[in-house]
């Protein structure tokens, strides 16, 4: 049964600022989030981009906002193959669990030159 589902939308170039200030992608991005690796600056962009519209649509589809836990606790990994997950901790974790129990994520990303996209699908099992 579905629990939730949450999309947003972000414009890339808003997150160059951030890319500029190393201190703002460590205030809103996980250790596990932050890029590393060789890239020019419009794939970092898209990176930080997407999984920032993934943290906002992960509270949409719990239904919460974004009330008593961190951003950083809200993260975005991948699997060999490339697929996306979303994860919880902290504080995320707990109110995720007391409003849907035992529940799975999905989380499909995209992105392009100007926009980076996030739709997240929380099932309750």
């Amino acid at each position: 049964m579905i629990y939730g589902i949450g999309t947003d939308i972000s414009e890339v170039k808003r997150f160059k600022k951030w890319l500029e200030n190393p201190s703002m992608i460590q205030r809103f991005f996980n250790d596990k989030e932050i890029f590393n690796g060789e890239a020019n600056d419009e794939r970092k962009l898209q990176h930080y981009a997407a999984r920032f519209s993934a943290k906002e649509a992960f509270v949409k589809a719990l239904g919460t906002g974004f009330k008593n836990f961190s951003l950083k606790e809200i993260y975005v990994t991948k699997d060999s193959k490339g697929k996306p997950f979303i994860n919880v901790t902290g504080n995320a974790e707990k109110i995720l669990k007391e409003r849907c129990g035992n529940c799975s994520m999905h989380l499909t990303l995209s992105h392009e030159k100007e926009y980076a996209v996030a739709f997240v699908v929380i099932e309750k099992n």
